[in-house]
């Protein structure tokens, strides 16, 4: 299981001089604990879906076209592209670049092939799962929150932070 979690909660209508109106839908991103949102309008869905394409095989993305703008049918959209980010998710070990990038999430390079030149490549020596300065507040106000995760994650894995 990943641990991107998403959910579209809300949209919204926006109408202005320039451009006919159009819907933008409020993405909740959680990632290791730590949550952001991120508003995307349809045809930044489509755009997504279409790059999508060049590198997996995508889940069906919701019609382009609706006839009636009724709050009923965004609903339906909004609940459709819910299930269309969740289903990308759950359907790839390794989320492509551009749908982290849809997301705004941070990402880092896959780590280089051999290289020919001998040069020696830097790997990451340790992982977390989650986020290991993530901790209960404590009564003491001035703790050292990051000496205490990196003991906690290094030496203590599977003990629950106090």
């Amino acid at each position: 299981m990943h641990p991107v979690r998403v959910s579209i909660p809300s949209f919204r209508s926006e109408n202005n001089s320039i451009e006919k109106g159009y819907t933008v839908f409020k993405i909740e991103v959680l990632m290791n604990g730590r949550q952001h949102t991120v508003e995307k309008r349809y045809s930044e869905f489509h755009a997504l879906h279409k790059m999508l394409k060049k590198s997996i095989k995508p889940p069906e993305i919701p019609s382009k076209h609706v006839r009636n703008w009724v709050p009923k049918v965004l609903e339906q959209r909004r609940h459709g592209l819910e299930l269309y980010l969740q289903t990308i998710i759950m359907e790839n070990e390794v989320l492509p670049k551009i749908f982290l990038d849809f997301l705004n999430i941070r990402h880092f390079p896959s780590v280089p092939k051999t290289e020919s030149c001998g040069k020696l490549s830097h790997q990451p020596v340790m992982l977390f799962l989650r986020d290991p300065y993530l901790l209960p507040s404590t009564h003491d106000t001035f703790s050292n929150v990051v000496i205490e995760g990196v003991v906690h994650g290094v030496f203590y894995p599977d003990l629950q932070p106090r």
